[in-house]
């Protein structure tokens, strides 16, 4: 009986400590380095961050929590406050709990902030909820990232994809996203309602419902019209049988970096998330000299929105038709193991993509821990370590795509015609050319070539041994 008032406090500290809303070191923006990105509005919104840590350690929570702040920086935001709340489980019914939207209210009011961010995806009624106590806007992860893609989207797919994730997103939260939409019905349904009430029997959610739908069955269409010039890029690629090599990873992992490195693509970089929406693809060589192309594509975020995975399908599927995936790590982020978890999540959802050989490319070697890189080579057995930005490890990185490249079924010595120099041409540019003499009669070719050159040369061509 004496230890029960001390078990009693360690309960009430745990207690205490498991509700309570812990600030975040470092979570407010630095104006300096705002003001340094481009495009970044005049007028910043002012944001406070909010997490619910319901598992794994505090290091984790921390590392989501400061990848927020990240994507609201780059959403074109001032994070003020960073919070995290120690709970089991998110609130049902407004996220962190209805004593700490209070307290999170005060903090808000305190700071001037006009915008909460959650660390989640909130239900309509949470995030309903949530803004009524808070009385400022609240928005979740999933909208966040939303935004970002919208702001970054150049193309017409790119754009129509963002649209069309963000009507997914919206329509079952019409109803939670202010009091303007009206509930009135018309016709029968109207009852009593009287003078004004009647009407053409659809009310104002309806007919935004409607029109969301129909608005996302266009969306539908177009994608799926303008995805037909990349499927037939990608057929005529797959028709001369030259390999794909997709790049993909962790947003801000140095993907575009990487394609620049290794073809001179003069892709956009910055460092920023999502800087890359619109898939870029660049023809390289390996060191024997065999051609094939890299595609650049996405990047991946912990918790990426089901809705981006489905809009952005056929951006993926040149991750699905590749040959062989460079996976793209940051050596030198707080948790890279967390990164490439989330990157194989993404990927296991899309159809064919878990059975294509993988490269793990730890980028960013010049800034790393030296023990970070060993625990990730020993951990990724198929991995190299480079630096896109100093070139280190690019020509290991190189020589592995060698090895997992499809091999060239057919070996070939023939004499080839001189009027049928497109075919020497070829074994150049889809095949990997061993010798090439120039003899009286044509030229004669040596070299490793696929199925169909082999049947075409084999049809115009002579064996040198018959010559």
């Amino acid at each position: 009986m004496r230890n029960e008032p001390e078990d009693l406090a360690v309960g009430d500290y745990e207690l205490e400590e498991r509700q309570a809303l812990r600030r975040v070191a470092g979570l407010s923006t630095e104006l300096e380095d705002v003001t340094e990105v481009e495009y970044r509005q005049l007028r910043l919104e002012r944001v406070v961050l909010v997490g619910v840590w319901a598992g794994g350690t505090a290091a984790d929570a921390e590392n989501s929590l400061q990848e927020l702040k990240l994507l609201a920086e780059t959403a074109g935001s001032q994070v003020l406050e960073g919070l995290i709340q120690r709970r089991d489980r998110p609130d049902p019914a407004t996220y962190i709990g209805s004593g700490k939207a209070t307290e999170l209210r005060d903090i808000v009011a305190s700071t001037g902030a006009d915008t909460v961010i959650c660390d989640g995806e909130l239900t309509p009624g949470q995030l309903r909820q949530l803004e009524e106590v808070v009385k400022v806007k609240v928005i979740d992860r999933t909208a966040l990232i939303l935004d970002i893609f919208a702001q970054h989207a150049k193309s017409r797919e790119g754009k129509a994809q963002v649209e069309l994730a963000q009507l997914q997103y919206l329509l079952p939260r019409l109803r939670g996203w202010g009091g303007n939409l009206s509930r009135q019905v018309g016709g029968r349904a109207a009852g009593g309602v009287g003078i004004g009430g009647r009407g053409p029997g659809e009310t104002k959610i309806e007919l935004d419902r409607r029109r969301i739908r129909e608005r996302m069955a266009k969306l539908r269409r177009q994608i799926k019209e303008m995805s037909t010039a990349r499927q037939t890029k990608r057929q005529r690629r797959q028709t001369r049988e030259v390999p794909a090599v997709a790049i993909a990873g962790y947003t801000n992992a140095g993907k575009s970096s990487l394609l620049n490195r290794l073809t001179g693509a003069g892709v956009l970089v910055e460092d920023a998330l999502f800087a890359t929406l619109d898939p870029t693809v660049r023809r390289a060589r390996t060191p024997e000299g065999r051609l094939f192309t890299l595609a650049d594509t996405v990047g991946f975020v912990r918790h990426l929105p089901h809705q981006l995975v489905e809009a952005f399908r056929s951006t993926l599927e040149e991750v699905a038709d590749a040959d062989l995936i460079l996976h793209v790590v940051d050596g030198s982020h707080p948790d890279p193991e967390a990164q490439i978890a989330a990157v194989r999540e993404v990927l296991a959802e899309i159809e064919g993509a878990r059975d294509i050989p993988e490269i793990v490319v730890v980028n960013k070697a010049d800034a790393a821990d030296p023990v970070v890189l060993t625990r990730l080579t020993i951990k990724e057995r198929h991995s190299v370590v480079v630096s896109a930005r100093t070139g280190a490890g690019i020509g290991e990185l190189m020589s592995m795509i060698e090895r997992e490249l499809p091999r060239l079924d057919h070996e070939v010595k023939m004499l080839v015609p001189y009027d049928r120099g497109d075919l020497i041409a070829r074994a150049h540019s889809e095949g990997e050319v061993l010798s090439l003499e120039h003899t009286g009669d044509g030229t004669v070719l040596h070299a490793r070539v696929f199925a169909d050159l082999y049947a075409e040369l084999d049809r115009v061509a002579k064996p040198v041994e018959t010559v």
